[in-house]
């Protein structure tokens, strides 16, 4: 059987081979096709060369890159794979290659970055993979906590104890048939990453004797990992916010031409390389990478004053990926199929759900977590010190029993025992409120949750506000608008415009406090960490624990809003909706391409609006219609819902997905930003399954 492609009338990719591997170079010929541009942007990410088109901005990220030795660390992983598994990577592989260099010479990134697509390696869809989430459980947190501990004794470690803008998650929920209108399970919800530009997340249909899928692709990678629905079973996940990713503080000395590392059993020879950064518009920069017993350097050296740091992290030391349970995913007919294909699940450690056709139902945790002593998960541990080595893995992950309604939302949930700071509850406990509301729900209700904007997390804030008397007359008046506030972040909403305006302000007062002044001195860590050291965007995010906690007792909360609130009423109560202010403001690789939001001749439409600006959102970080900026900072979101989708255990083809911005990843393309109007108001596509209703391709 030839391979035929086929497309809906969003442009998404109906793929259809004789055998598994077929599929999988088909997979990847469709991924180079529809985003060229992206893949080879991804590849560079993985082997720490962006700088080279992007210039100095991204040395960071590849300095990171090299010294974490991602390239490497997916080499090994692949090495490792079973055979069958790595041929079915391998004609993925052979697929991008196949396509990439045609594809390029039509999208006009290359041009304007004057870059030549390069060849893709067995490896490198591992070593996508590996960037993809090796902050995803955001061990900068520890150095962030060893600064605290320093600057402000280890009792206030606690204080900012929440996931803040450099984290990841996810909603996600599972209604069982009891409470649905068809009999069947419904699985919903939406991962919540940095919005890109095209987006992280791919629509695709797979289909082979073997199997028949639809599902949430990652561009780059073979299979639907995240979110999928074979037909007879479909599953979703979720950030676990586990921690299973250790740093260690190294003494380290040079001799004769090498390194030695200080390990509890003496002085130990590490690994030693120089590699070269190329830089557009700049010097090419020179990168020592090291590493040790313990694993990779990425902080300091032997040199510098800075203490040097190294990172241990579970691919890294068992060279696995967890690429095994790809295929297996894609041939998963019951439950019971997916629970063994995510035994074989590495990184990263995330909640799963679960339902089949035949009622079955799975809420569990997949992921590889170390054994090791406590200290390891809180802060950055001596090298030379015994017992913080690790001794095995956490097994078997938790399983929790489906008793009605399931709610995943990155909270301390069946996670609990494996990681130490976890989203606030808010998320989750009004999902589970929503679905309370109605006995039975239909897959087409679900955008009623998806979007809705109350903040629970204002309360502590708007408390303190209630206490207040003796305000000025603008400010009282500004204090009873925000008293008979819905709460609701809603985008035409002027009060919640004045409310972010308040918290913003709140947020830069407690951050110039003495109490806190010193954390904002600068710390000796590399920047690609700073999102993690900054201390605005960590008041902002530890809001609620900051104005509650009884650890800072120099701070006269009351007085400090008092003074926040004359401020804002003094400037003008804001009068402009929620919003004009809260902004996309999604990642791209070259922002100033003619046609994109930013940049020269944007059309008006879905893009944007005539000025070339990117269109207003609803919602905020701790809203199910999560859509993160940085209080104190910005009101733009650089993080929200990476994609939406409803999974119908009745008929498949009555399941729903949104993606951000489109199924194309080219300029010009009618499916390049066609979903983002439906992605901006809760609308959804149907997943359309019968190939009588698709569009042949012809090549």
């Amino acid at each position: 059987m030839s391979i035929e492609v086929y497309r809906d009338p969003w442009g998404i990719p109906h793929l259809r081979a004789g055998s598994a591997l077929e599929l999988a170079r088909a997979q990847g010929h469709n991924a180079a096709t529809d985003r060229g541009w992206q893949l080879e942007v991804e590849r560079h990410r993985a082997q720490g060369t962006t700088a080279a088109f992007l210039g100095p901005e991204a040395v960071g990220w590849d300095r990171f890159a090299r010294q974490a030795r991602l390239a490497d660390t997916a080499r090994r992983c692949f090495a490792a794979l079973d055979a069958d598994t790595a041929a079915w990577v391998q004609s993925y592989v052979d697929g991008v290659n196949a396509a990439l260099p045609e594809q390029a010479a039509q999208a006009p990134e290359f041009a304007a970055a004057a870059v030549t697509p390069g060849r893709w390696q067995p490896w490198t869809p591992l070593a996508v993979w590996l960037s993809h989430h090796i902050l995803f459980a955001g061990f900068p947190a520890k150095l962030w906590r060893e600064t605290v501990a320093r600057r402000l004794g280890p009792g206030a470690i606690g204080l900012f104890a929440t996931d803040g803008p450099a984290t990841s998650g996810s909603n996600g929920w599972l209604v069982p048939g009891g409470r649905t209108a068809t009999g069947a399970a419904l699985i919903a919800g939406d991962p919540h990453r940095f919005i890109e530009a095209p987006g992280v997340y791919q629509q695709v249909h797979l289909a082979c004797p073997e199997f028949d899928v639809v599902g949430l692709a990652v561009p780059g990678v073979p299979g639907i990992a995240h979110f999928g629905h074979t037909g007879k079973v479909a599953w979703a996940i979720t950030n676990a916010m586990a921690d299973y990713q250790d740093l260690y503080r190294e003494r380290l000395r040079r001799s004769g031409s090498g390194v030695e590392a200080l390990g509890p059993d003496g002085w130990r020879a590490a690994a030693v390389g120089v590699e070269t950064v190329e830089v557009a518009g700049g010097d090419p920069v020179r990168v020592e990478v090291i590493e040790t017993e313990r694993g990779p350097v990425v902080a300091g050296g032997p040199d510098g004053p800075a203490e040097a740091i190294s990172l241990r992290y579970p691919p890294r030391v068992r060279e696995d990926l967890g690429f095994a349970a790809l295929p297996a995913l894609l041939r998963a007919t019951t439950v019971a199929d997916v629970d063994r294909a995510f035994d074989h699940w590495a990184e990263p450690v995330n909640v799963v759900q679960a339902a089949d056709t035949e009622g079955g139902l799975l809420h569990r945790v997949a992921g590889a977590v170390p054994l090791r002593h406590p200290d390891n998960s809180l802060r950055v541990v001596p090298a030379w010190q015994p017992g913080h080595d690790w001794r095995g893995w956490y097994g078997p992950m938790p399983h929790e029993q489906v008793d009605g309604v399931a709610v995943m939302a990155n909270q301390r949930g069946p996670a609990g025992p494996l990681g130490v700071e976890f989203a606030p509850p808010h998320r989750a406990d009004r999902i589970r409120h929503l679905l309370e509301q109605r006995q039975t729900w239909s897959g087409a209700e679900m955008a009623d949750i998806h979007t809705d904007t109350h903040l629970a997390s204002a309360r502590p804030l708007l408390d303190l506000l209630a206490g207040l008397d003796g305000l000025g007359p603008d400010a009282a008046r500004l204090r009873g608008r925000l008293l008979s506030w819905d709460r609701r972040m809603a985008a035409d909403s002027t009060d919640a415009t004045s409310y972010a305006a308040l918290r913003s302000v709140v947020v830069r007062r407690l951050t110039a406090h003495p109490a806190l002044s010193g954390l904002a001195e600068p710390t000796p860590y590399p920047e690609v960490f700073l999102p993690w050291l900054a201390l605005v965007p960590r008041v902002a995010y530890g809001l609620e624990s900051l104005l509650t906690t009884g650890l800072l007792p120099d701070v006269d909360r009351a007085e400090l809003v008092r003074e926040a609130v004359e401020e804002v009423a003094a400037a003008g109560a804001p009068a402009t909706p929620w919003g004009e202010l809260h902004r996309l403001a999604p990642w791209q690789a070259l922002p100033d391409l003619p046609g994109t939001p930013g940049g020269p001749d944007t059309p008006d439409g879905s893009d944007g609006r005539p000025d070339g600006s990117w269109p207003g959102l609803a919602g905020d970080h701790d809203c199910v219609l999560s859509t993160s900026s940085v209080p104190g900072i910005t009101d733009r979101s650089a993080r929200g819902p990476a994609a939406r989708y409803v999974w119908d255990l009745a008929r498949r083809e009555d399941s729903l997905w949104v993606v951000p911005l489109g199924a194309s990843g080219r300029p010009g393309s009618a499916h390049y930003r066609d979903q983002l109007p439906l992605w901006l108001h809760g609308g959804l596509v149907p997943v359309i399954t019968d190939w009588t209703l698709l569009t042949e391709e012809r090549t």
